[in-house]
């Protein structure tokens, strides 16, 4: 893939904001864009200005909700040099929605070698603070002017980055989470294992009462039966009992298959934990939280890595976690995986791709 580079004038570049990062409202000069059509394919691949898009109001996207998105994240090293964290499942993931969404599909290698490309250009705007990081947002639209509910045959694929913090304004603080028994996010068979957007919009309104009552995230449940744990609105989750075995549910076609999700199930094992993919009854985990047999709750994900979950919220009743501590195993998740990512611990998996900029 050719990709056009414009120069961007000094004077239109913006600073980097050196503190304050926020969690996805500030983002670089620079962003990749590319289009598709069935006569030219891929076409038009460029690195110019973060800039708006000019679309017809009849454009597929805005009234059939057919697109997509990944999110990942680059890390600066101690020695200057940037960290991509397993980027190679993303584009994987990327493809996977794309065809579950009836999408053109991309090619894989050259989708990251354009990423790396922007972040090369605009390496500057990688943080350097502890806990902070690039966040990478690549995303496909359907670019038809059309109505019409059918697949669109044009697409527009384009990458956007910028600085964040953490998450969670309470950082590595527990947080609490609300279980929804009445309203359900995904069903097995429909598109709750792509990252299309329509995913999250299901999410909204629950999560806004959630809010209300002074939860962080909503916890959803299987929509067939309302009885099995499935994954929190922003990550996967994960159960520790008595301190050594970690339980995550299993991927059913209604979760979302996290990376953060693979890499904890792979990282915990090597570090002498047992891990196990099982259904989690949610009267039988709350039941477990209360007798003390689940010890640590966690949700993981790119945006948060690891977070400890403090509380539950179900049915109008408390649950309280480990006294509303992170606990040992979440901090030792989490400081193994953001060892490796920002490169304070060796890659013993092959997990990072540097970007060398000094």
């Amino acid at each position: 893939m050719e990709i056009e580079v414009v120069e961007l004038e000094p004077t239109a570049l913006k600073t980097p904001p050196p503190a304050d990062f926020g969690f996805g409202n500030k983002f670089s000069n620079r962003m990749f864009s590319q289009k598709y059509s069935p006569e030219q394919g891929w076409h038009d691949a460029k690195i110019g200005p973060y800039e708006d898009f000019s679309l017809p109001p009849s454009t597929a996207v805005f009234h059939y909700a057919q697109e997509i998105f990944e999110g990942t994240k680059a890390y600066r090293r101690a020695d200057g040099n940037i960290n991509l964290f397993r980027p190679w499942e993303n584009m994987k993931r990327f493809n996977n929605s794309a065809r579950r969404m009836s999408m053109a599909v991309v090619d894989e290698e050259e989708h990251l070698n354009a990423i790396i490309k922007l972040i090369e250009l605009d390496h500057d705007w990688v943080p350097d603070a502890a806990g902070a990081s690039l966040y990478i947002r690549p995303t496909m639209i359907a670019t038809d002017a059309a109505l019409g509910v059918h697949a669109s045959s044009s697409y527009l694929h384009f990458v956007i980055v910028g600085p964040v913090g953490a998450y969670f304004k309470g950082g590595f603080n527990p947080v609490p989470v609300y279980i929804s028994d009445t309203y359900r996010r995904a069903v097995r068979g429909g598109v709750g294992d792509a990252k299309t957007g329509g995913n999250y919009a299901a999410s909204l309104y629950v999560g806004e009462q959630a809010k209300q009552k002074g939860y962080s995230q909503v916890l959803w449940l299987d929509a067939i039966e309302g009885r099995y744990v499935e994954e929190v609105g922003a990550m996967n989750i994960c159960f520790v009992y008595e301190g050594r075995k970690i339980v995550t549910p299993p991927l059913t076609g209604s979760i979302l298959p996290g990376i953060t999700r693979k890499s904890v199930i792979e990282l915990g094992r090597d570090l002498g934990y047992e891990v196990c993919e099982e259904p989690v009854d949610v009267q039988q985990m709350l039941a477990d939280v209360q007798s003390g047999q689940i010890t640590v709750v966690f949700g993981c994900g790119t945006a948060a890595v690891i977070a400890p979950v403090g509380q539950f919220g179900f049915k109008d009743e408390a649950y309280v976690i480990n006294d509303n501590q992170p606990g040992p195993v979440s901090k030792h998740l989490y400081d193994e995986l953001t060892g490796i990512q920002y490169g304070r611990l060796p890659d013993r998996f092959n997990w990072t791709h540097t970007i060398h900029v000094n």
